[in-house]
C-alpha cells in the first residue's frame, strides 16, 4: 500500500446508472494505477461499510439527488465519515450561468438546488464553499450540534450489512458520543501512522473475536508472510505490480505489510467471511464487499498481482473452484502473478486446474517449514501462443 497522503484520503466518485460518453473511465483509472470499480448508484446499497470515506465527489454525474425522498444522498451520508466532505460539481450548481445550456427553466434548477440544500441540512452537513461550478459540504463530526431530525432514521442495527440490500430513504444515525467535541466512531490518526494504529472499531471491541492483541499479532504475521513473498518474487513492491488485489483481506494485514509507494491493494472482504471492512477503511486502506461465486465488478486484465489467502477453503461446497479461478484469470493481466495460501489438499486441486488454464505454477512450503500443513502456491498467467504458423494471441 502506498504510503503517501493521497491514500489516506479515501474518495468515492459517483456516477449515474446511465450510458456515458466516457464509459471506459474505470478502465482508464486502473491502467493509471488508480483504485476503481464499476458501479451504479441505483436501488442496491453501495458495497462499502458505513463511515468509510473521507470524501465523496460527484462531477457531472447526472444522479437525481432530490428523487426518492433524497435516498441517494442518504446513501452517500451512510458511507461518509463524520467530518468527511461531499463535493458536487455540475448541475444544478451554478444554474444561473448554465440553465439555458442545460435546456431547463430557472425555476426547475433553482428548486433542485434548494432541495439539495434542505436535504444536506437534514443530514447534518454544513455548507463550506460554493464558487463557480463547485459546492462543498462537510458532515458534522457528531450529532450533538445537529438540529432535531424529522426524517426516518434507519431501523437496521447494522449499517454495514449492505450486500444485495435495498437502498432506503432513511438516515444512518451517528455513532454515539459522550461530548460535543468527540468524533463519532472515533478519531483517526493521519496517514501513515493510522496504517498500524489500533482502529477504533477494534479498540471499542466492535469486531467479535478481535482484540488489540490479536490485531498486533495479525500485523506481525503478515509482515513475516510478505517478506517471504518478496523472497519468492522480487517484483513485489516494484512498479511491475501496481494494481494488487487481496481476495480475502481479513484485517488488511497483507496490504499494510507491503508498504510500497508504487502499488495499491483492493482489499476484498468476502460476504461469507467475518465483516472486517470497516477496520480496513479505518486503517486508511481501500476495500469492497464481494461474493466470489459471482463475477467481480471490473474490466478484464485489470490487476497485476492477486493474493488468495484461504479463499478456496472458504468457498468449498459454495461454488466450483474452476469458476472462481476463471474469474481470477479474467481480471489478471498476462504475466500477472497469483499467490495462493491455503491447505495443501486444496492447493493440489487448484494446481491441477490452473495447469489446464496454462498458468505456470509451483508449490512451496510454508515459511515456517515443511511440517506446517498450510502451503504456498505461486502461479503466473502466460500469454497464449498458438502452434507454428499461427498468430500469437494476447489472451483477448
Amino acid at each position: 500500500m502506498a504510503l503517501s497522503e493521497q491514500h489516506w484520503i479515501r474518495v468515492v466518485e459517483l456516477q449515474a446508472g446511465v450510458k456515458d460518453n466516457h464509459e471506459a473511465q474505470v478502465q482508464f483509472a486502473l491502467e493509471r494505477g488508480v483504485p476503481a470499480v464499476i458501479g451504479v448508484l441505483g436501488t442496491i446499497r453501495l458495497p462499502y461499510p458505513s463511515n468509510a470515506f473521507d470524501m465523496a465527489q460527484c462531477s457531472r454525474c447526472l444522479i437525481p439527488w432530490t428523487s426518492n425522498e433524497g435516498m441517494y444522498l442518504m446513501e452517500v451520508d451512510r458511507v461518509l465519515r463524520p467530518g468527511g466532505y461531499w463535493i458536487l460539481s455540475g448541475p444544478p450548481i451554478n444554474w444561473k450561468t448554465y440553465y439555458k445550456t442545460w435546456k431547463r427553466s430557472k425555476e426547475d434548477v433553482k428548486a433542485e438546488q434548494s432541495k439539495i440544500e434542505e436535504l444536506a441540512e437534514l443530514l447534518c452537513w454544513e455548507k463550506k464553499y460554493e464558487k463557480g461550478d463547485i459546492a462543498i459540504w462537510r458532515k458534522k463530526v457528531n450529532a450533538k450540534s445537529c438540529q432535531s431530525q424529522s426524517a426516518n432514521i434507519c431501523k437496521s442495527k447494522d449499517a454495514d450489512d449492505v450486500w444485495n440490500k435495498q437502498m432506503e430513504a432513511c438516515i444512518t444515525p451517528f455513532p454515539e458520543v459522550t461530548s460535543a467535541n468527540e468524533v463519532a466512531g472515533g478519531e483517526l490518526k493521519k496517514f501513515p501512522a493510522r496504517l498500524f494504529a489500533v482502529p477504533p472499531r477494534i479498540a471499542k471491541g466492535s469486531v467479535p473475536g478481535v482484540t488489540v492483541e490479536t490485531y498486533d499479532e495479525d500485523n506481525k504475521n503478515w509482515k513475516k508472510h510478505v517478506n517471504a513473498y518478496k523472497r519468492i518474487n522480487s517484483l513485489i513492491g516494484t512498479t511491475r505490480y501496481r494494481n494488487i488485489m487481496d481476495m480475502n483481506a481479513g484485517l488488511g494485514g497483507f496490504a499494510a505489510a507491503l508498504e510500497s509507494p508504487k502499488s495499491w491493494v483492493m482489499n476484498v472482504v468476502p460476504t461469507i467471511a467475518q465483516n472486517t471492512l470497516g477496520v480496513i477503511y479505518e486503517r486508511g486502506l481501500i476495500g469492497i464487499y464481494h461474493d466470489w461465486c459471482e463475477g467481480f465488478s471490473t474490466y478484464p486484465r485489470s490487476y497485476d498481482l492477486i493474493h488468495a489467502n484461504g479463499v478456496f477453503s472458504l468457498y468449498e461446497n459454495k461454488c466450483k473452484l474452476e469458476d472462481v479461478l476463471l474469474e481470477m484469470d479474467r481480471i489478471l493481466r498476462p504475466e500477472g502473478a497469483v499467490i495462493f495460501r491455503d491447505k495443501v489438499d486444496v492447493l493440489n486441486k487448484v494446481k491441477k486446474i490452473v495447469g489446464g488454464m496454462r498458468w505456470e505454477a509451483k508449490m512451496m512450503d510454508h515459511e515456517d517449514g515443511p511440517l506446517v500443513p498450510e502451503k504456498i502456491l505461486v502461479a503466473v498467467k502466460q500469454y497464449w501462443v498458438g502452434s507454428a504458423g499461427n498468430s500469437t494471441s494476447n489472451d483477448q
